[in-house]
């Protein structure tokens, strides 16, 4: 019998000072049997952090080909891809010819896993668009992972800042210049 997806909630004030987004996101995300806790709340930060009209989770894990999030216009078409984690070269290299902006938020070694892509063929890997979010960070979140996740989101000059239970976590927000890929 296979197992099931776990559905959590999330209830997120969120302040991106940087892009002037101020929102309150009630998020119910759905956790593929496979999927680490880091993954989930990497997932989860990156949506606050792409939040914007059109964007939505994709079935994640369940379906290999979608990304973790995308953002459609009103017609259904695609216009960003959203990755979270380490995809490969050839995963972005695809990416980049189904949408005009490819976008990876990694949770792991942001410097190795940059290092990993040099060299690879990716279609205008010039225009990827990667961010390394603090190690730290994601762990406070998965720390305090439950079914019910309530937090507030403050990102200000590329810093974010968690608050969990009353406890305040921040980490930098770190931008790797992808024309050197290329």
């Amino acid at each position: 019998m296979a197992l099931s997806a776990t559905l959590h909630q999330f209830n997120v004030q969120l302040s991106h000072v940087d892009r002037g987004v101020y929102e309150t996101l009630e998020l119910r995300v759905g956790r593929h049997p496979s999927e680490s806790g880091e993954f989930l709340c990497a997932r989860v930060l990156a949506y606050c952090l792409e939040c914007r009209e059109g964007l939505a989770f994709s079935k994640g894990l369940a379906d290999p080909d979608r990304p973790a999030l995308e953002v459609r216009d009103l017609t259904g078409a695609l216009q960003a891809w959203i990755e979270v984690g380490s995809p490969d070269a050839a995963r972005l290299h695809r990416a980049s010819k189904a949408a005009p902006r490819v976008v990876v938020y990694t949770h792991h070694d942001a410097e190795r896993y940059w290092r990993s892509l040099a060299g690879g063929r990716i279609h205008r890997a010039d225009a990827l668009e990667l961010h390394g979010l603090d190690r730290a960070l994601v762990a406070a979140m998965v720390g305090r992972l439950e079914r019910r996740v309530n937090f507030d989101l403050s990102i200000a000059d590329a810093t974010l800042y968690l608050t969990l239970d009353g406890q305040t976590t921040s980490g930098p927000l770190t931008t790797f210049d992808a024309r050197t890929l290329a």
